[in-house]
């Protein structure tokens, strides 16, 4: 589980770095219609830093993949000792009836 908890963490805080980046954006919007930098200026930020948002949120994709992948890989190791446990039963259970 400690794989499971660093991938959300690491999630929650590629989270947060996009609603930073994401105020930001909103402003540079803001002093550019104040006119404090020229439009240009702000469209050189601005698409850094959506390029930067773009690579965030790809990775959080990724990172949320390898979530299903533990999921189902837990999955099927308890599956395995279930299986496992309802054969000893079923083991125990003919030794006694031999018996």
């Amino acid at each position: 589980m400690a794989f499971m908890d660093r991938l959300e963490r690491n999630i929650a805080k590629l989270e947060k770095r996009i609603e930073r980046e994401q105020m930001r954006v909103t402003k540079l919007e803001e002093k550019c219609e104040a006119k404090k930098i020229t439009k240009a200026d702000y469209n050189i930020k601005r698409r850094e830093c959506d390029e930067r948002i773009r690579g965030w949120t790809s990775r959080i994709s990724t990172l949320k993949g390898g979530m299903v992948r533990e999921k189902k890989h837990l999955e099927e190791k308890q599956e395995e000792k279930d299986k496992k446990r309802e054969e000893k039963e079923k083991k125990k259970e003919r030794a006694e009836k031999t018996e």
